[in-house]
């Protein structure tokens, strides 16, 4: 036992050790070439691709960009460099299941620190995928803040992390976390301090305590959902008075905020408030996404989140009678839905609800997005500018330009001539460090 012991004890400071050597070289300098480069704004590909990286940043784009003396030069051939994806709406910290009970049980049982665990394996595959950023968009126990403090000091490796602490719910809301459970069971009934509101005053102080405990943003949930268990999925859950004063506070600590929204109701509740984006937007009628067009509110349609049931809907997998007629309502609207926004010129982000399917899978939101008629070079700025945007980030990734950090990740072929592509990335670099690169590098 001594033995095995030790034998586990030395594999894990051996990987350390390496992820330690990994992070050092973000200090070097390459030069990143391929046959294409999208950089994140343009509407067509430049040829050839290539970005010059030193200390953790891009220095130079362009066929006629100067090669620094000593840079690695990476040829990684018929293939299109692109800026690392985006993913606006993430649960990093929640496990995916097939087993709808046992899932509800593991978060019972499972400690804090097995979660986290499980959290630090999500955040690798989800960054093995090309997705170098993210917003986490729900979490409990501050998983959401220790995980992405260990990503960015280098701990784990992981997509760079906005998180909101706690979506804030009304009591009995999508996101009470004590919802569907018998009265008691949890000892106290949930209040600001778990991101349960009820009034105005309340929800004032759920986002100064969520900014207090580390939110990079503030999410709110505005109408009722499809994986919850006592609810409707389009009611407005919050009053006009209450996310007035979320949005309120949240922008006056220079914070960003987003609205789970499937219902209209609720949603122009929170456009009205100034929400910076709704989240799902389901049954969205006309009227409320005028009203996102002109205000310029994102719309982060989710689509894989439907992908995702559809799929256990497929297999037979047994979902609760009430969640699974909600749910083949959703499906139902949201593809309608996002093709009527498009046609509007409504703002759209790519967001996925990672965790309502297998973590990993991010980026077949591009082809969702090209499936519903979006251009591909548009589904490509979705998940690359525009959510930087979303993110209040522009200024630091979402194009490859000089100045920004160097998050390049690299697609086989050519996406504009099959978006499906993005699913192959095969080289991921997150501000001058190399998390992948299947084809090997040749220096020159």
């Amino acid at each position: 036992m001594r033995k095995w012991c030790e034998v586990g004890l030395l594999s894990l400071l051996v990987a350390a050790s390496v992820f330690g050597q990994t992070q050092k070289a973000a200090s070097k300098t390459y030069v990143l070439k391929a046959a294409r480069l999208f950089d994140g704004k343009s509407g067509t590909l430049a040829t050839p691709g290539v970005v010059v990286v030193a200390d953790g940043k891009i220095v130079a784009v362009g066929a006629n960009a100067a090669i620094p003396a000593g840079a690695e030069v990476i040829d990684l051939g018929d293939a299109t460099l692109s800026p690392g994806f985006i993913d606006a709406h993430t649960h990093l910290t929640m496990m995916y299941s097939d087993d709808f009970k046992q899932n509800r049980l593991d978060g019972l049982q499972k400690t804090i620190a097995e979660r986290a665990l499980d959290a630090a394996a999500n955040a690798r595959v989800t960054l093995m995928g090309g997705i170098t950023t993210v917003r986490d968009v729900g979490s409990s126990d501050y998983i959401d803040v220790g995980l992405r403090n260990a990503i960015r000091d280098g701990k784990v490796p992981g997509p760079r992390m906005l998180v909101t602490v706690h979506a804030l719910s009304a009591t009995g809301g999508h996101c009470d976390f004590s919802q569907g459970y018998r009265e008691g069971l949890f000892g106290h009934e949930a209040g600001p301090l778990e991101g349960v509101i009820n009034g105005p005053d309340q929800a004032r102080y759920a986002v100064r305590l969520d900014h207090k405990y580390g939110a990079d943003m503030i999410k709110v949930c505005a109408t009722g959902g499809v994986l919850s268990a006592t609810d409707d999925v389009d009611t407005p859950q919050l009053t006009q008075e209450e996310l007035n004063a979320i949005v309120d506070e949240a922008h006056a600590l220079r914070r960003k905020t987003a609205a789970h929204a499937h219902g209209a109701e609720g949603a122009k509740r929170a456009i009205r408030a100034g929400i910076d984006s709704i989240e799902h937007g389901t049954f969205l009628d006309d009227e409320a996404l005028d009203m996102m067009k002109q205000r310029g509110t994102y719309l982060v349609p989710t689509l894989m989140a439907v992908q995702g049931l559809q799929e256990q809907i497929d297999r037979g997998v047994y979902i609760p009678p009430a969640i699974l007629v909600k749910a083949k309502v959703a499906i139902a609207a949201i593809h309608q839905t996002f093709q009527k926004a498009m046609a509007k010129g409504v703002k759209i982000g790519l967001g996925t609800d990672a965790a309502v399917y297998p973590h990993g899978r991010n980026t077949e939101e591009f082809h969702q997005m090209v499936d519903l008629g979006m251009k591909p070079i548009d589904a490509l700025r979705a998940g690359t500018s525009s959510d930087a945007d979303l993110l209040g980030l522009a200024d630091k990734i979402g194009t490859l330009e000089a100045g920004k950090l160097a998050d390049v990740v690299a697609i086989p072929g050519d996406p504009l001539q099959n978006i499906r592509q993005t699913e192959h990335v095969f080289f991921v670099m997150k501000e001058g460090v190399i998390y992948r690169n299947d084809r090997g590098s040749t220096p020159r």
